[in-house]
Protein backbone atom coordinates (compact mmCIF):
# COMPACT_ATOMS: atom_id res chain seq x y z
CA UNK A 1 0.00 0.00 0.00
CA UNK A 2 2.66 2.35 0.83
CA UNK A 3 4.27 1.67 -2.82
CA UNK A 4 0.80 2.34 -4.30
CA UNK A 5 0.45 5.83 -2.13
CA UNK A 6 3.89 6.77 -3.82
CA UNK A 7 3.32 5.61 -7.37
CA UNK A 8 0.09 7.83 -7.27
CA UNK A 9 2.06 10.67 -5.83
CA UNK A 10 4.71 9.74 -8.71
CA UNK A 11 2.13 9.62 -11.23
CA UNK A 12 1.00 13.10 -10.67
CA UNK A 13 -2.00 11.59 -8.75
CA UNK A 14 -3.50 13.71 -5.67
CA UNK A 15 -5.19 13.68 -2.77
CA UNK A 16 -4.56 16.12 -0.64
CA UNK A 17 -8.13 17.94 -1.22
CA UNK A 18 -8.12 17.98 -5.05
CA UNK A 19 -9.37 15.82 -7.67
CA UNK A 20 -7.10 13.52 -7.08
CA UNK A 21 -7.10 11.99 -10.88
CA UNK A 22 -5.26 10.91 -14.23
CA UNK A 23 -6.97 10.87 -17.07
CA UNK A 24 -4.78 9.25 -19.95
CA UNK A 25 -6.17 9.24 -23.44
CA UNK A 26 -3.91 7.62 -25.74
CA UNK A 27 -4.81 5.60 -29.49
CA UNK A 28 -2.81 2.38 -30.09
CA UNK A 29 -0.42 3.49 -32.36
CA UNK A 30 0.52 6.53 -30.24
CA UNK A 31 3.81 5.91 -27.63
CA UNK A 32 3.22 9.08 -25.47
CA UNK A 33 0.50 9.55 -22.89
CA UNK A 34 -1.43 13.32 -22.53
CA UNK A 35 -3.51 14.85 -19.89
CA UNK A 36 -4.92 18.37 -20.78
CA UNK A 37 -4.52 20.94 -17.98
CA UNK A 38 -8.47 21.13 -17.56
CA UNK A 39 -8.42 17.29 -16.91
CA UNK A 40 -5.56 17.87 -14.49
CA UNK A 41 -7.88 20.81 -12.25
CA UNK A 42 -7.28 20.79 -8.57
CA UNK A 43 -10.84 22.30 -6.97
CA UNK A 44 -10.80 25.84 -7.52
CA UNK A 45 -6.52 26.16 -7.25
CA UNK A 46 -5.38 27.13 -10.43
CA UNK A 47 -1.73 26.09 -10.51
CA UNK A 48 -0.85 28.81 -13.55
CA UNK A 49 -1.67 31.61 -11.29
CA UNK A 50 1.22 33.90 -11.34
CA UNK A 51 3.28 34.25 -8.35
CA UNK A 52 1.82 37.53 -7.43
CA UNK A 53 -1.67 36.46 -7.12
CA UNK A 54 -1.10 33.62 -4.52
CA UNK A 55 0.45 36.55 -1.71
CA UNK A 56 -1.71 37.68 0.48
CA UNK A 57 -1.80 41.63 0.86
CA UNK A 58 -2.48 41.03 4.60
CA UNK A 59 0.46 41.77 7.15
CA UNK A 60 -0.96 38.57 8.98
CA UNK A 61 -1.50 35.13 8.25
CA UNK A 62 -3.21 32.52 10.45
CA UNK A 63 -1.34 29.33 10.75
CA UNK A 64 -4.41 27.61 9.26
CA UNK A 65 -3.53 29.16 6.27
CA UNK A 66 0.55 28.73 6.59
CA UNK A 67 -0.16 24.90 6.85
CA UNK A 68 -2.64 24.61 3.60
CA UNK A 69 -0.20 26.77 1.68
CA UNK A 70 2.96 24.79 2.63
CA UNK A 71 0.55 21.64 1.44
CA UNK A 72 -0.83 22.78 -1.85
CA UNK A 73 2.78 24.15 -2.82
CA UNK A 74 4.51 20.97 -1.55
CA UNK A 75 1.90 18.83 -4.20
CA UNK A 76 2.73 20.99 -6.90
CA UNK A 77 6.37 20.70 -6.55
CA UNK A 78 6.09 17.09 -6.65
CA UNK A 79 3.46 17.42 -9.83
CA UNK A 80 4.95 19.83 -11.84
CA UNK A 81 6.02 18.63 -15.26
CA UNK A 82 5.60 18.50 -18.51
CA UNK A 83 2.49 15.28 -18.66
CA UNK A 84 2.68 15.77 -22.41
CA UNK A 85 5.93 14.41 -22.68
CA UNK A 86 5.68 11.55 -20.16
CA UNK A 87 5.91 8.49 -21.61
CA UNK A 88 5.01 5.13 -19.71
CA UNK A 89 8.08 3.31 -19.68
CA UNK A 90 8.29 1.50 -16.69
CA UNK A 91 6.39 -1.73 -15.93
CA UNK A 92 3.63 -0.15 -13.24
CA UNK A 93 2.47 -3.14 -10.83
CA UNK A 94 1.81 -6.65 -11.28
CA UNK A 95 -1.32 -8.10 -10.40
CA UNK A 96 0.41 -10.38 -8.12
CA UNK A 97 1.93 -7.31 -5.79
CA UNK A 98 -1.91 -6.14 -6.02
CA UNK A 99 -4.19 -8.55 -5.27
CA UNK A 100 -1.30 -10.73 -3.28
CA UNK A 101 -1.69 -12.23 0.32
CA UNK A 102 1.26 -9.89 1.97
CA UNK A 103 -1.17 -7.27 3.40
CA UNK A 104 -4.38 -8.79 4.96
CA UNK A 105 -4.20 -8.06 8.46
CA UNK A 106 -7.78 -6.58 9.96
CA UNK A 107 -9.27 -7.05 6.56
CA UNK A 108 -12.08 -9.38 5.92
CA UNK A 109 -11.12 -12.66 4.10
CA UNK A 110 -13.60 -14.43 1.36
CA UNK A 111 -12.66 -17.94 3.25
CA UNK A 112 -15.88 -19.87 2.77
CA UNK A 113 -19.21 -19.66 1.16
CA UNK A 114 -22.23 -16.78 2.30
CA UNK A 115 -25.64 -16.10 1.27
CA UNK A 116 -25.38 -13.38 -0.86
CA UNK A 117 -27.93 -10.38 -0.54
CA UNK A 118 -29.45 -8.60 -2.65
CA UNK A 119 -29.43 -5.46 -3.44
CA UNK A 120 -26.90 -4.89 -0.81
CA UNK A 121 -24.29 -6.98 -2.48
CA UNK A 122 -24.43 -4.90 -5.32
CA UNK A 123 -22.76 -1.75 -3.55
CA UNK A 124 -19.25 -1.42 -1.73
CA UNK A 125 -17.73 -4.05 0.55
CA UNK A 126 -15.37 -1.75 2.54
CA UNK A 127 -14.40 -4.47 5.28
CA UNK A 128 -12.44 -6.09 1.97
CA UNK A 129 -9.55 -4.50 0.82
CA UNK A 130 -10.25 -4.86 -3.10
CA UNK A 131 -13.42 -4.47 -5.22
CA UNK A 132 -14.43 -4.10 -8.71
CA UNK A 133 -17.65 -3.61 -10.61
CA UNK A 134 -16.54 -4.55 -14.30
CA UNK A 135 -18.15 -4.28 -17.73
CA UNK A 136 -17.36 -5.40 -21.03
CA UNK A 137 -19.38 -5.58 -24.26
CA UNK A 138 -19.40 -6.18 -28.01
CA UNK A 139 -22.04 -3.21 -29.66
CA UNK A 140 -22.16 -2.26 -33.71
CA UNK A 141 -24.41 0.44 -35.17
CA UNK A 142 -26.71 0.02 -38.23
CA UNK A 143 -24.32 -0.49 -40.31
CA UNK A 144 -22.33 -3.26 -38.95
CA UNK A 145 -19.44 -1.02 -37.99
CA UNK A 146 -18.41 -3.23 -34.70
CA UNK A 147 -16.90 -1.84 -31.51
CA UNK A 148 -15.83 -3.18 -28.27
CA UNK A 149 -15.40 -1.74 -24.79
CA UNK A 150 -14.33 -2.03 -21.01
CA UNK A 151 -15.61 0.18 -17.86
CA UNK A 152 -13.91 -0.97 -14.74
CA UNK A 153 -14.46 0.77 -11.64
CA UNK A 154 -11.93 -0.53 -8.62
CA UNK A 155 -12.05 0.21 -4.81
CA UNK A 156 -8.72 -0.30 -2.67
CA UNK A 157 -8.38 0.02 1.15
CA UNK A 158 -5.47 1.71 1.66
CA UNK A 159 -5.68 -0.02 5.28
CA UNK A 160 -8.68 -2.06 7.49
CA UNK A 161 -9.42 1.17 9.59
CA UNK A 162 -12.99 2.71 8.98
CA UNK A 163 -13.30 6.07 9.29
CA UNK A 164 -16.11 8.00 10.97
CA UNK A 165 -17.62 10.21 8.20
CA UNK A 166 -16.55 13.33 10.27
CA UNK A 167 -14.72 15.30 7.51
CA UNK A 168 -14.69 15.23 4.09
CA UNK A 169 -10.98 15.13 3.55
CA UNK A 170 -10.85 11.98 6.09
CA UNK A 171 -10.66 8.76 3.94
CA UNK A 172 -9.01 4.93 3.25
CA UNK A 173 -11.17 4.57 0.15
CA UNK A 174 -9.06 4.85 -3.41
CA UNK A 175 -11.55 4.68 -6.00
CA UNK A 176 -9.51 3.73 -9.81
CA UNK A 177 -11.03 3.81 -12.97
CA UNK A 178 -10.30 1.98 -16.50
CA UNK A 179 -12.23 2.65 -20.16
CA UNK A 180 -11.08 1.90 -23.06
CA UNK A 181 -13.00 1.84 -26.76
CA UNK A 182 -11.77 -0.69 -29.71
CA UNK A 183 -13.02 0.45 -33.19
CA UNK A 184 -12.44 -2.17 -35.11
CA UNK A 185 -13.19 -1.11 -38.49
CA UNK A 186 -10.45 1.75 -38.20
CA UNK A 187 -8.02 -0.67 -36.11
CA UNK A 188 -7.75 2.07 -33.00
CA UNK A 189 -7.84 1.40 -29.85
CA UNK A 190 -8.69 4.07 -26.83
CA UNK A 191 -7.70 4.07 -23.15
CA UNK A 192 -7.92 5.98 -20.29
CA UNK A 193 -7.22 5.55 -16.40
CA UNK A 194 -8.14 7.67 -13.17
CA UNK A 195 -7.72 7.89 -9.72
CA UNK A 196 -9.52 9.17 -7.18
CA UNK A 197 -10.11 9.42 -2.87
CA UNK A 198 -13.27 8.77 -1.99
CA UNK A 199 -15.59 11.81 -1.27
CA UNK A 200 -19.34 12.57 -2.33
CA UNK A 201 -17.79 14.60 -4.96
CA UNK A 202 -15.46 12.90 -5.99
CA UNK A 203 -15.46 9.07 -6.10
CA UNK A 204 -17.67 6.49 -4.53
CA UNK A 205 -20.28 3.21 -4.19
CA UNK A 206 -23.59 3.07 -3.06
CA UNK A 207 -26.80 0.59 -3.09
CA UNK A 208 -29.75 2.18 -2.79
CA UNK A 209 -29.93 4.07 -5.41
CA UNK A 210 -27.20 2.35 -6.84
CA UNK A 211 -24.63 4.51 -8.22
CA UNK A 212 -20.93 4.04 -8.51
CA UNK A 213 -18.50 6.89 -9.67
CA UNK A 214 -15.40 8.41 -10.36
CA UNK A 215 -16.03 11.98 -10.93
CA UNK A 216 -18.13 11.96 -14.25
CA UNK A 217 -17.39 8.21 -15.26
CA UNK A 218 -20.35 6.34 -13.16
CA UNK A 219 -22.45 3.43 -13.31
CA UNK A 220 -26.40 3.91 -12.16
CA UNK A 221 -29.07 1.47 -11.90
CA UNK A 222 -31.82 0.01 -10.07
CA UNK A 223 -30.67 -2.78 -7.93
CA UNK A 224 -34.13 -3.68 -6.66
CA UNK A 225 -35.41 -5.19 -9.79
CA UNK A 226 -34.73 -8.45 -11.10
CA UNK A 227 -33.07 -7.65 -14.52
CA UNK A 228 -31.17 -5.18 -12.55
CA UNK A 229 -31.35 -2.04 -15.35
CA UNK A 230 -28.26 0.05 -15.26
CA UNK A 231 -26.65 3.00 -16.75
CA UNK A 232 -23.17 3.35 -18.04
CA UNK A 233 -21.39 7.22 -18.54
CA UNK A 234 -17.93 7.83 -19.59
CA UNK A 235 -16.21 10.46 -21.60
CA UNK A 236 -12.22 11.11 -22.72
CA UNK A 237 -11.33 13.96 -24.66
CA UNK A 238 -11.25 11.75 -27.63
CA UNK A 239 -14.55 9.53 -26.93
CA UNK A 240 -17.70 9.92 -25.34
CA UNK A 241 -20.45 7.03 -24.05
CA UNK A 242 -23.66 6.21 -22.48
CA UNK A 243 -25.02 2.64 -22.22
CA UNK A 244 -28.18 1.15 -21.24
CA UNK A 245 -27.88 -2.54 -19.93
CA UNK A 246 -30.63 -5.58 -19.20
CA UNK A 247 -30.09 -8.86 -17.64
CA UNK A 248 -31.56 -11.04 -20.42
CA UNK A 249 -30.78 -13.94 -17.57
CA UNK A 250 -30.25 -14.05 -13.93
CA UNK A 251 -27.25 -13.71 -12.19
CA UNK A 252 -24.70 -16.44 -11.93
CA UNK A 253 -22.94 -17.07 -8.79
CA UNK A 254 -19.71 -17.94 -9.60
CA UNK A 255 -17.41 -20.83 -8.25
CA UNK A 256 -18.75 -22.89 -5.19
CA UNK A 257 -22.14 -20.60 -4.11
CA UNK A 258 -20.08 -17.34 -5.12
CA UNK A 259 -17.19 -18.31 -3.63
CA UNK A 260 -13.78 -18.22 -6.14
CA UNK A 261 -10.78 -20.19 -4.74
CA UNK A 262 -8.19 -18.51 -6.47
CA UNK A 263 -5.00 -20.19 -3.97
CA UNK A 264 -4.61 -23.18 -2.08
CA UNK A 265 -4.61 -20.96 1.25
CA UNK A 266 -7.93 -20.30 2.73
CA UNK A 267 -9.01 -16.67 1.87
CA UNK A 268 -6.99 -16.58 -1.45
CA UNK A 269 -10.44 -16.09 -2.76
CA UNK A 270 -13.23 -13.67 -3.94
CA UNK A 271 -16.91 -13.31 -3.65
CA UNK A 272 -17.63 -13.54 -7.45
CA UNK A 273 -21.03 -13.31 -9.65
CA UNK A 274 -22.04 -12.17 -13.18
CA UNK A 275 -24.46 -11.38 -15.05
CA UNK A 276 -23.54 -13.00 -18.19
CA UNK A 277 -25.69 -11.56 -20.83
CA UNK A 278 -27.02 -8.19 -20.74
CA UNK A 279 -28.79 -6.69 -23.89
CA UNK A 280 -27.35 -2.99 -24.76
CA UNK A 281 -28.01 -0.02 -26.36
CA UNK A 282 -26.99 3.31 -26.51
CA UNK A 283 -24.69 6.24 -28.01
CA UNK A 284 -21.09 6.06 -29.00
CA UNK A 285 -18.94 9.66 -29.97
CA UNK A 286 -15.86 8.91 -31.37
CA UNK A 287 -14.63 12.21 -31.78
CA UNK A 288 -17.18 14.47 -33.67
CA UNK A 289 -18.72 11.65 -35.21
CA UNK A 290 -21.44 9.86 -32.86
CA UNK A 291 -23.02 6.08 -33.62
CA UNK A 292 -26.17 4.90 -31.82
CA UNK A 293 -25.22 1.27 -31.25
CA UNK A 294 -26.52 -2.07 -29.73
CA UNK A 295 -25.32 -5.28 -28.53
CA UNK A 296 -24.35 -7.23 -25.49
CA UNK A 297 -22.61 -6.78 -22.57
CA UNK A 298 -20.98 -9.07 -19.18
CA UNK A 299 -21.01 -7.61 -15.46
CA UNK A 300 -18.94 -9.58 -13.34
CA UNK A 301 -18.68 -9.10 -9.90
CA UNK A 302 -16.01 -9.15 -7.31
CA UNK A 303 -14.66 -8.48 -3.41
CA UNK A 304 -11.53 -9.82 -2.08
CA UNK A 305 -8.22 -9.04 0.35
CA UNK A 306 -6.10 -11.51 -1.07
CA UNK A 307 -6.19 -13.75 -4.01
CA UNK A 308 -3.64 -14.77 -5.86
CA UNK A 309 -0.38 -16.43 -3.69
CA UNK A 310 3.67 -17.06 -4.17
CA UNK A 311 4.24 -18.49 -7.15
CA UNK A 312 1.01 -17.18 -9.46
CA UNK A 313 1.59 -14.81 -11.48
CA UNK A 314 -1.19 -13.56 -13.31
CA UNK A 315 -4.55 -15.32 -15.11
CA UNK A 316 -6.10 -15.43 -18.61
CA UNK A 317 -9.71 -14.88 -18.22
CA UNK A 318 -12.63 -15.42 -21.05
CA UNK A 319 -16.31 -14.48 -21.22
CA UNK A 320 -17.63 -15.87 -24.80
CA UNK A 321 -21.09 -15.08 -26.03
CA UNK A 322 -22.50 -17.65 -28.44
CA UNK A 323 -24.86 -17.27 -31.03
CA UNK A 324 -26.78 -20.40 -29.54
CA UNK A 325 -27.61 -18.55 -25.80
CA UNK A 326 -24.82 -19.96 -24.11
CA UNK A 327 -22.08 -18.13 -22.57
CA UNK A 328 -18.38 -19.59 -21.21
CA UNK A 329 -16.35 -18.20 -18.41
CA UNK A 330 -12.90 -19.14 -17.97
CA UNK A 331 -10.08 -18.29 -16.30
CA UNK A 332 -6.66 -19.75 -16.14
CA UNK A 333 -4.42 -18.74 -13.38
CA UNK A 334 -0.77 -19.29 -14.42
CA UNK A 335 2.42 -20.26 -12.61
CA UNK A 336 5.74 -18.77 -12.41
CA UNK A 337 6.50 -21.80 -15.01
CA UNK A 338 3.62 -20.99 -17.19
CA UNK A 339 0.99 -23.72 -16.43
CA UNK A 340 -2.26 -23.80 -15.23
CA UNK A 341 -2.87 -23.71 -11.22
CA UNK A 342 -5.02 -26.19 -10.22
CA UNK A 343 -7.34 -23.43 -9.24
CA UNK A 344 -8.51 -22.61 -12.74
CA UNK A 345 -11.89 -23.24 -13.55
CA UNK A 346 -14.89 -22.65 -15.71
CA UNK A 347 -18.47 -22.14 -16.31
CA UNK A 348 -20.78 -22.85 -19.05
CA UNK A 349 -23.92 -21.32 -18.69
CA UNK A 350 -27.20 -22.76 -20.78
CA UNK A 351 -29.27 -20.82 -22.21
CA UNK A 352 -31.83 -21.02 -19.72
CA UNK A 353 -29.34 -19.85 -17.27
CA UNK A 354 -28.24 -23.26 -15.61
CA UNK A 355 -24.73 -23.01 -14.80
CA UNK A 356 -22.58 -26.33 -16.11
CA UNK A 357 -19.29 -26.42 -13.30
CA UNK A 358 -15.88 -26.86 -15.50
CA UNK A 359 -12.48 -27.97 -14.15
CA UNK A 360 -9.22 -27.15 -15.68
CA UNK A 361 -8.63 -30.69 -16.76
CA UNK A 362 -12.58 -30.87 -18.53
CA UNK A 363 -11.18 -28.59 -21.49
CA UNK A 364 -8.21 -27.93 -23.05
CA UNK A 365 -6.43 -24.59 -24.37
CA UNK A 366 -3.80 -24.24 -26.69
CA UNK A 367 -2.11 -20.92 -27.66
CA UNK A 368 -2.26 -20.19 -31.27
CA UNK A 369 -0.11 -17.01 -31.99
CA UNK A 370 0.91 -14.76 -30.01
CA UNK A 371 1.22 -10.37 -30.35
CA UNK A 372 4.42 -8.34 -29.00
CA UNK A 373 3.62 -4.26 -28.00
CA UNK A 374 5.48 -1.82 -29.40
CA UNK A 375 5.36 0.15 -26.61
CA UNK A 376 6.83 -2.38 -24.04
CA UNK A 377 8.03 -5.33 -25.71
CA UNK A 378 5.48 -7.23 -23.46
CA UNK A 379 4.73 -10.83 -25.56
CA UNK A 380 0.68 -11.99 -25.32
CA UNK A 381 -0.81 -14.60 -26.86
CA UNK A 382 -2.83 -13.77 -29.45
CA UNK A 383 -5.40 -16.45 -30.27
CA UNK A 384 -6.34 -19.62 -28.85
CA UNK A 385 -8.36 -22.76 -29.71
CA UNK A 386 -10.57 -23.96 -26.99
CA UNK A 387 -11.97 -27.83 -26.83
CA UNK A 388 -14.34 -28.82 -24.53
CA UNK A 389 -15.71 -32.28 -25.28
CA UNK A 390 -18.40 -32.79 -22.77
CA UNK A 391 -20.77 -29.70 -24.24
CA UNK A 392 -19.31 -30.93 -28.41
CA UNK A 393 -17.75 -27.10 -28.41
CA UNK A 394 -14.22 -26.93 -30.25
CA UNK A 395 -13.53 -23.27 -30.91
CA UNK A 396 -11.26 -20.76 -32.51
CA UNK A 397 -11.05 -17.41 -30.76
CA UNK A 398 -9.25 -14.23 -32.27
CA UNK A 399 -8.49 -10.94 -31.11
CA UNK A 400 -10.99 -8.25 -33.31
CA UNK A 401 -7.65 -6.29 -33.51
CA UNK A 402 -4.46 -6.85 -32.13
CA UNK A 403 -3.19 -3.88 -30.22
CA UNK A 404 -5.41 -3.67 -27.00
CA UNK A 405 -3.22 -3.19 -24.57
CA UNK A 406 -3.90 -0.73 -21.29
CA UNK A 407 -0.54 0.72 -20.31
CA UNK A 408 -2.09 2.29 -17.32
CA UNK A 409 -0.61 1.33 -13.67
CA UNK A 410 -0.79 -2.04 -13.84
CA UNK A 411 0.20 -3.26 -17.72
CA UNK A 412 -2.06 -5.64 -19.25
CA UNK A 413 -3.98 -7.08 -22.43
CA UNK A 414 -8.05 -6.37 -22.32
CA UNK A 415 -9.81 -7.09 -25.81
CA UNK A 416 -12.94 -7.73 -27.92
CA UNK A 417 -12.54 -10.82 -29.94
CA UNK A 418 -14.88 -13.28 -31.94
CA UNK A 419 -15.38 -17.10 -31.95
CA UNK A 420 -16.04 -19.26 -34.32
CA UNK A 421 -16.60 -23.10 -34.73
CA UNK A 422 -14.31 -25.62 -35.99
CA UNK A 423 -16.70 -28.12 -36.41
CA UNK A 424 -18.02 -27.85 -40.36
CA UNK A 425 -21.42 -29.66 -39.62
CA UNK A 426 -21.70 -27.19 -36.84
CA UNK A 427 -23.06 -23.59 -37.61
CA UNK A 428 -21.71 -21.78 -34.27
CA UNK A 429 -20.11 -18.51 -33.75
CA UNK A 430 -20.02 -15.24 -31.01
CA UNK A 431 -17.98 -12.47 -29.44
CA UNK A 432 -16.71 -11.58 -26.06
CA UNK A 433 -13.75 -10.04 -24.29
CA UNK A 434 -10.64 -11.92 -23.04
CA UNK A 435 -8.06 -10.57 -20.10
CA UNK A 436 -4.32 -11.02 -19.79
CA UNK A 437 -2.75 -10.10 -16.89
CA UNK A 438 0.97 -11.00 -15.11
CA UNK A 439 2.62 -11.16 -18.85
CA UNK A 440 6.50 -8.92 -18.49
CA UNK A 441 9.02 -8.79 -21.33
CA UNK A 442 10.63 -11.85 -19.66
CA UNK A 443 7.50 -14.16 -19.57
Amino acid sequence: NDRFADYLQKHNDCFCGCLGRRDISSLEDVSKFTSSGSQRRMNKYNWNSKNSEMKSKKKWVLIPGVFLGFLLISTWMLMARNESQYVNNDSGFQVSELLGESVSEGFALAVKPVAFNFPEDHGPHPNFRNEWWYYTGNLEDSTGRSFGYQFTLFRNALSPVQFENSSNWRTNQIYMGHFALTDVEENRFFFSERFSRENAHLAGAMTVPFRVWLEDWEVTGDAGKTKFPQQIKAQTEDVVLSLELSSSKPLVLQGNQGHSQKGSRPGNASYYYSFTRMQTHGTLKIGDREFNVHGSSWMDREWNTSALEKGQKGWDWFALQLSDGREIMLYQIRRDNGKADLTSKGVIINESGHSIKLEWKDLDLKILSSWTSPETGIRYPSGWKLNIPSENLDLEIKPLIENQELRTSVNYWEGAVEVQSLQNDISLNGKGYVELTGYTRTN
